[in-house]
């Protein structure tokens, strides 16, 4: 499941509030107690947001932290009750995006996190890029190695959709609807495009790694 926000704390009423205000204005907010819950939650969900508190019960945000930054770059809001300058500059040095301390306006919160959705949309409507694959899709352009490849119109209007809707199971007759927008087109053509995309994006057309079959479904662009 996709989230906007998580919250790593280990004081549940204060997160049980922040995660219920947030909701409440449709910054979809999901809430962890700790280092362990917070790697199993992310195991089978993904988040835009998430707001780390420094002291975890008996692990420590500032482990998780470095933890996360292995595998990913997602937005990382420190939240503590320490007010120390040693803190506030271990947090950014090890990756934090920014550091917010306790207790706080759930409105100023709110609007901080709100900020950086907006920034983050608005960066993943204009690019998107995993692993050899680069796709600007303000200017239609298509990048492999960092080398731009020849792509037709609906080769590409193809790979916009599912990459704009990656780790997402696309039924054909939505892709019939969706791209070429009609519900005629036979599935010949479909595989078709879909086999000249995998030629120029996988490095194994046989294995994709991105364009993935989802048999008697669709397809799903997986990154």
């Amino acid at each position: 499941m996709k989230y906007d926000c998580l919250i790593i704390d280990d004081e549940e009423a204060l997160s049980e509030s922040t995660r219920d205000y947030f909701n409440m204005f449709d910054v979809k907010t999901a809430w962890v107690k700790d280092q362990i819950a917070c790697k199993n939650f992310l195991l089978d969900n993904q988040t835009d947001v998430i707001l780390l508190d420094i002291n975890l019960g008996e692990s420590s945000g500032f482990d998780l932290c470095k933890y996360l930054r292995k595998t990913s770059d997602v937005p990382i809001l420190f939240i503590s009750a320490r007010t120390s300058d040693d803190d506030m500059l271990l947090a950014l040095n090890i990756g934090g995006d920014d550091y917010i301390q306790k207790p706080y306006s759930l409105a100023v919160l709110l609007a901080k996190v709100k900020a950086i959705l907006k920034r983050y949309k608005t960066d993943e409507n204009e690019f998107f890029a995993s692993g050899n694959l680069k796709i600007d899709f303000l200017n239609g352009d298509v990048f492999i190695n960092e080398q731009k490849i020849d792509i037709k119109a609906m080769e590409y209007k193809l790979l916009a959709y599912l990459a704009k809707n990656k780790n997402r199971t696309i039924s054909k007759d939505e892709i019939f609807r969706k791209v070429w927008e009609d519900s005629i087109t036979g599935d010949n053509t479909l595989n078709v495009h879909i086999r000249h995309l995998r030629e120029k994006i996988e490095k194994n057309p046989n294995e994709p790694e991105y364009i993935k079959t989802i048999w008697g479904t669709g397809y799903r662009f997986e990154v």
